[in-house]
């Protein structure tokens, strides 16, 4: 295994390209500023342990597999392509994506390919050939670096990629046929890192930050003012990660009910709240969450 650090110290891999800015912010907000040029490639992160580096996704799985990066952000779509055994620590959610399969709708029999030879062209050479066998086809495979969605009709009968609205595929008159499976940006480790107990500790840390920012995104602080006598009927529809805050108002007028919910939620809890008796409602947003 490449070495340069000591075993209390981490390298991490921060993804290039569309992954990056969701990624830099999560960690913004975790209160890790990413510090680095334009074309910079080794950012500086306030974290002491921990030395990053600026790589494709798809290099990161590669180099996470390899032993030479400890963690790093790559999509799920590249770890199942290549096929590596990592750890996965983490969904951030972002980047959401389907990778699909679709062909030009003139070509479609019935809504479905001809039962004929077909060239399918991809970037995800593994994944695409397993689907090739899954869905019984006969079919040649093409692999394609970019712009797989122009392939069809001349070079390719149909393709294999990944799609966040699928307005590209449509824009270019592809019908999506199947899906391949779902993706989103992830936290990954290498299996050995887990294996030291003070490199352990370093990633459950840098973790339960990020956790933090993730389950704050998703939740509200909901503050409402309500009397003793309905006090309970208001907790029983408040939701709350265990139990609500309560606290006594001033002159024993009632009680100040503060709790975490989620965002959601909101648009039918808040009439509910109201009807309940709940006063003064006041909704905030949490910058992190650490249950």
């Amino acid at each position: 295994m490449p070495t340069g650090l000591d075993n209390a110290s981490l390298r991490l891999g921060l993804p290039k390209g569309r992954m990056q800015d969701g990624i830099f912010s999560l960690l913004a907000e975790a209160g890790i500023r990413v510090h680095a040029d334009a074309r910079g490639y080794r950012p500086s992160l306030p974290l002491p342990g921990i030395e990053a580096k600026i790589l494709k996704p798809q290099n990161i799985v590669e180099m996470l597999h390899a032993g030479s990066r400890d963690l790093g952000f790559a999509g799920a779509d590249w770890v199942a392509e290549l096929d590596v055994s990592l750890i996965e620590l983490l969904d951030t959610g972002l980047d959401p994506v389907r990778v699909v399969a679709a062909a030009p709708v003139p070509l479609l029999v019935d809504g479905r390919l001809p039962a004929r030879r077909l060239v399918v062209a991809s970037e995800y050479q593994r994944l695409t050939r397993a689907w090739i066998e899954r869905a019984g086809l006969d079919a040649a495979f093409v692999h394609s670096y970019g712009a797989t969605e122009v392939f069809p009709p001349e070079d390719a009968d149909c393709i294999v990629d990944n799609t966040a609205t699928g307005a590209t595929l449509r824009e270019n008159g592809l019908h999506i046929l199947d899906e391949v499976m779902r993706s989103t940006t992830r936290l990954y480790a290498n299996p050995a890192v887990l294996d030291d107990p003070p490199r352990r500790d370093l990633i459950e840390d840098f973790c339960m930050l990020l956790r933090s920012v993730l389950e704050a995104r998703e939740r509200v602080i909901l503050e409402v003012n309500v009397t003793s006598a309905q006090l309970n009927e208001v907790i029983a529809i408040l939701p709350a990660m265990r139990k609500p805050t309560i606290s006594p108002l001033h002159g024993h007028a009632g009680y100040a009910v503060k709790s975490a919910v989620p965002r959601e939620a909101l648009p039918q809890l808040i009439p509910a709240i109201r009807a309940a008796g709940g006063a003064d409602i006041v909704v905030t947003k949490p910058a992190q969450i650490v249950a």
